[in-house]
């Protein structure tokens, strides 16, 4: 069984698998129940029953609106809400110290593969230096390398 089948399964989990989605890019039901079956691997597929009356219900909240193409997407004012989910609604960073800091985190995780999965960077290692070539010529106060 899923590991987290218990807690998404219930309607609650499944309103917020939704509004997730949508988060996203706009979807329709059948998009939405696609999704969930694909990201559990099969464990979990949504019936028509529970998500389009879920559908109707998000949208009598305000949450998310019905396009003109069947698709379904978040209000402006919720999408600003789901920013705080991490890779949910993502924003672009707000400054350059913004910026650095998410940097900083991208290169603690290059760091981590690189003492538990080196092989996973291997194929990836032209771009990083090309990447690490950029960013000396920025610190240097040159252009592009």
């Amino acid at each position: 069984m899923w590991p987290f089948g218990w807690k998404m399964h219930g309607r609650r989990g499944l309103r917020m698998w939704t509004l997730s989605l949508i988060a996203r890019g706009p979807k329709n039901g059948a998009e939405i129940v696609d999704a969930i079956e694909q990201m559990t691997q099969g464990w979990w597929r949504p019936s028509p029953g529970s998500i389009y009356p879920l559908l109707a219900e998000l949208q009598q909240e305000g949450l998310v609106q019905k396009r003109d193409d069947g698709r379904y997407e978040l209000n402006p004012k919720v999408r600003d809400e789901f920013e705080w989910i991490p890779g949910v609604g993502r924003r672009r960073p707000q400054g350059i110290e913004e910026m650095l800091s998410e940097m900083d985190g991208f290169v603690s995780y290059l760091e981590d593969l690189k003492t538990s999965d080196v092989s996973k960077l291997q194929p990836h290692r032209e771009a990083i230096e090309k990447i690490a070539r950029r960013l000396m010529a920025v610190a240097e106060g040159g252009g592009r390398a």
